[in-house]
């Protein structure tokens, strides 16, 4: 007579219970690892549509910065986006029209202050084509710079600063950083505040304590440093 090998019904049940075990170890964390990477593309999206457009607008405009190409005021914030991007909707100053109109959290859970990333230097609210929701101010509210409040997915959650929401700063030559890296800093690697010397540096400090802060500052410059990688 022919053996017949096979499992017995407790070798099965006792794989079955070590592949349970493993898979609720190790799903949440991949979980977790696709989901930060969803938010890193949609910022990424988001972000080079911005450098693209206002290298292009001072193309057109024959300029070297975004002020010689006339960004300077609220009114031509909104030809520029409707010129350059893709605007699905348009909501002026009322913020929450395009943006999620509820109460933003910070990364700590604490309730984000939305007025000041939102309606700050008259900013001009709208809605892209990639379904993120984009508040611009003009580049002269600040001298030389001004600010873009970013929800990479719109309306959509989790609305969380330093995960869907971010507010970063624009220069007059066109590139986008964290706020308060001074040009300087950025063109000679001097002047960068408290003796540093490298944007980087600056960016490490702006975004150390990203994971506690109670506003939407920092973690985008983490994301600069770390090469696109939210490992916050």
């Amino acid at each position: 007579m022919k053996k017949i090998f096979a499992f017995t019904l407790a070798e099965v049940l006792v794989t079955l219970a070590i592949i349970g075990v493993v898979s609720a170890m190790t799903v949440p964390t991949l979980m977790q690892n696709h989901q930060r990477k969803t938010y890193v593309t949609q910022l990424h999206q988001v972000y080079n549509l911005f450098q693209q457009a206002f290298m292009q607008y001072m193309n057109d405009k024959n300029a070297l910065a975004l002020n010689e190409a006339g960004l300077t005021s609220v009114d031509e914030v909104t030809n520029f986006m409707q010129n350059y991007f893709k605007v699905v909707k348009s909501c002026s100053t009322t913020f929450k029209d395009c943006f999620y109109d509820g109460t933003y959290k910070n990364l700590n859970g604490t309730a984000l202050q939305t007025g000041s990333y939102f309606n700050a230097g008259g900013a001009r609210c709208f809605v892209i084509a990639s379904g993120a929701s984009i508040c611009l101010e003009h580049v002269n509210w600040h001298t030389t710079y001004g600010h873009i409040t970013i929800d990479t997915n719109g309306q959509k959650g989790p609305n969380i600063a330093g995960r869907d929401l971010f507010f970063v700063t624009f220069y007059r030559d066109g590139s986008i950083d964290e706020d308060g890296i001074p040009p300087e800093c950025r063109t000679s690697g001097t002047g960068c505040a408290s003796g540093k010397t490298k944007p980087q540096d600056v960016r490490t400090a702006a975004g150390a304590t990203c994971s506690s802060r109670t506003d939407a500052k920092g973690c985008f410059g983490l994301l600069l440093n770390n090469n696109w990688e939210m490992d916050y």
